[in-house]
């Protein structure tokens, strides 16, 4: 394996900014401090005025495969993703066949060892009648288990109470959970059908999911943790009032019950319906600015732990229904530090904090071996950017199989130069370089 030599980098790791240079061998940082200029290497990169950032660790993507890879496939995502600088993920289980056995979730692994251009894991799903097969997830080489408290696909809506109390007090490994009340869902939906019939307008979307959905939920899972001493993490956050369910005032390593924030809920709000339409359908709804300002907040004062994507593309043809037909989610990963870079820019977060949510937080909070630092020692994830060097998203530069973005037409005020997973450069000037696949992750448990 080729070594690498990066030389008069801005690196942002462990909460300081400075000047290091940074030597790779074997797919790990050997060394990273000030004046290695004089090392040998197989490469030497320059990376004067440009921000090196440990790789990002999203732990929440839908890659879609296998079952719907008319929208996106581990392949194809995994590529968009490297270019955003995501260099390891966490794929969620509602595919086709949702991955409801060992079997099947071993199944995505096969895929993404063959496919994958970055490092991967896969979260075991729940559903009412798979207790016995939640309990054989082995802690140590897979992320965690996903539990739908709320609508969801296919045969993974857990709302039986003994199963969730088996899962939470049983459960091998930490669990992840979508929450939203279906019985709340249900009745606002109801009300909105008799107010404009099949007709309902995408401005409704925060309506029929609002935040009573939204907190009857999560309450009821952090209440459901913390009478099983389990360890919890409620997924995209997406109202003020969920915020306060968390605790800033113990450290991460001490934490049962965490929390993340996505994208989608810190860019947009209810305002952006009028002009984005289903392109911004998410669940948990986009919801009002006062709910964006405050997860922001949350994010900035530790009540939020991690910030991810919940990358979950459809196609357009899809998104073009009318309210009830057109799918709920949309790509992210391949803008999501760019995004995160704009809001620096804008004052919302430090580089400092975006490092901590989007790779120490999470390598933290799920153990996971050797990643989400920049150390020597480490394995060389790492992405390279220019904080002044303008990106305008356009069709012609997506790379998600989905071919849209929420974010076309917009320029962002940084620019992605390169990503290396495991030491190796896997994306550079635009352009993706196929490299060995990314390696499965593992967890310190």
């Amino acid at each position: 394996m080729a070594s690498i030599l990066i030389l008069n980098g801005t690196v942002v790791n462990e909460n300081s900014i400075e000047e290091k240079d940074i030597l790779i061998k074997d797919g790990r940082i050997a060394q990273i401090r000030k004046d290695l200029q004089h090392v040998n290497a197989d490469r030497i990169i320059d990376a004067s005025g440009k921000h090196i950032f440990p790789g990002l660790i999203d732990d929440q993507v839908h890659f879609r495969e296998p079952g719907l890879t008319h929208k996106g496939e581990i392949y194809t995502e995994s590529r968009a993703a490297v270019a955003g600088g995501i260099t390891s993920f966490m794929e969620m289980p509602n595919t086709v066949p949702n991955a409801l056995t060992q079997e099947l979730l071993q199944d995505k692994y096969d895929i993404a060892a063959q496919n994958s251009l970055a490092n991967y894991s896969f979260f075991m799903g729940a559903s009412n009648d798979n207790l016995d097969e939640v309990l054989k997830t082995d802690p140590k080489t897979v992320c965690g288990v996903k539990v739908f408290m709320g609508s969801s696909t296919g045969n993974m809506l857990v709302d039986n109470q003994k199963t969730l109390e088996g899962i939470f007090s049983c459960s091998p490994t930490l669990i992840a959970t979508h929450c939203e009340s279906e019985e709340v869902i249900k009745r606002n939906t109801a009300t909105a059908r008799e107010k404009y019939g099949e007709n309902v307008p995408i401005d409704q979307h925060p309506v029929i999911r609002d935040e009573e959905a939204c907190y009857a939920s999560s309450s009821f899972a952090v209440d459901l943790a913390r009478k099983n001493n389990a360890r919890l993490h409620i997924l995209h956050i997406s109202t003020a009032k969920e915020t306060h369910l968390f605790d800033n005032h113990i450290p991460l390593k001490d934490k049962r019950i965490t929390s993340e924030a996505c994208i989608h809920h810190m860019w947009f709000s209810d305002e952006d319906y009028a002009e984005k339409g289903t392109h911004i359908k998410w669940n948990p709804a986009v919801k009002k600015a006062t709910d964006r300002a405050e997860i922001i907040k949350a994010v900035n004062d530790n009540r939020i732990d991690v910030i991810a994507t919940d990358h979950a593309p459809h196609t357009m043809e899809e998104k073009q229904n009318t309210y009830f037909s057109a799918p709920s989610g949309g790509p992210l990963v391949q803008h999501s530090l760019l995004a995160l870079l704009d809001m620096y820019h804008k004052g919302d977060f430090s580089l400092e904090t975006i490092v901590n949510k989007t790779a120490h937080a999470v390598a933290d909070m799920f153990d996971i071996i050797d990643r989400g630092y920049l150390k020597e020692g480490y394995f060389a994830d790492l992405v390279i950017a220019d904080l002044n060097n303008p990106q305008e998203v356009e069709k012609s530069n997506l790379l998600y199989k989905c071919g849209w973005s929420p974010f076309e037409g917009h320029t962002f005020k940084s620019h992605i130069d390169m990503t290396l997973v495991n030491g190796k450069v896997v994306y550079e000037n635009g352009m993706i370089i196929e490299q060995d696949p990314g390696m499965r992750m593992s967890f310190d448990r």
